[in-house]
């Protein structure tokens, strides 16, 4: 009971506190020593998980029901200003500085719904990890995902599909709809077991 009302005290700090400045939906998760960052905007949707020494520092817009394993980075490809002349890059203009007038300042990541990204794994700003798409530990994606398929290795690459047949992804965009309506008060970051 102590615990429990400890967790919901984190998770309130973090969503209502530390991190008030981005949109971040119902029954959020995060990890322990998770970063966030965002220039200017960072949109979360419900039921994200996002696990331990993860760190998102761009602009960023994640759709709901997102998995993120631990140690999960979603980077600027354009954090430093490199062609700043006369200026080695440790001192020449970030991205966090409000003056920076450089590339970067448009990019946006977007991991649309139902995403998960492996452990470890990299994420260039700029791309779209498009729905269903499961991102293998390890890998650095630095271009869009096609819905539904993993993606593996660096710089990644389609692995496979992520259903074994086409009737199957048909009969899982079939059935989605009606799983998310009968389960819309799913508070957990359990899994809810398959009824046959």
């Amino acid at each position: 009971m102590i615990k429990d009302a400890v967790r919901k005290l984190r998770f309130y700090y973090l969503q209502k506190v530390k991190w008030k400045k981005y949109t971040i939906g119902e029954n959020f998760y995060a990890g322990m020593r998770v970063h966030l960052w965002a220039k200017n905007s960072l949109v979360i949707g419900k039921n994200f998980y996002i696990g331990r020494d993860s760190q998102i520092e761009t602009d960023c817009s994640i759709g709901d029901n997102v998995i993120f394993g631990n140690k999960v980075a979603i980077v600027g490809k354009y954090d430093h200003h490199y062609q700043q002349i006369g200026v080695p890059i440790r001192m020449a203009s970030r991205i966090r500085d409000d003056a920076y007038n450089w590339k970067g300042l448009t990019s946006k990541t977007i991991i649309e719904d139902d995403v998960w990204i492996g452990y470890g794994a990299i994420i260039m700003s700029g791309v779209i990890l498009k729905k269903g798409s499961i991102i293998a530990a390890g890998a650095v994606v630095t271009k869009d995902t096609e819905p539904y398929s993993i993606f593996g290795g660096n710089p990644a690459k389609k692995i496979c599909s992520r259903f074994d047949t086409d009737e199957d992804l048909k009969k899982h965009i079939t059935l989605e709809n009606d799983f998310l309506n009968q389960n819309r008060s799913y508070t957990g970051v359990q899994g809810i077991p398959v009824q046959k």
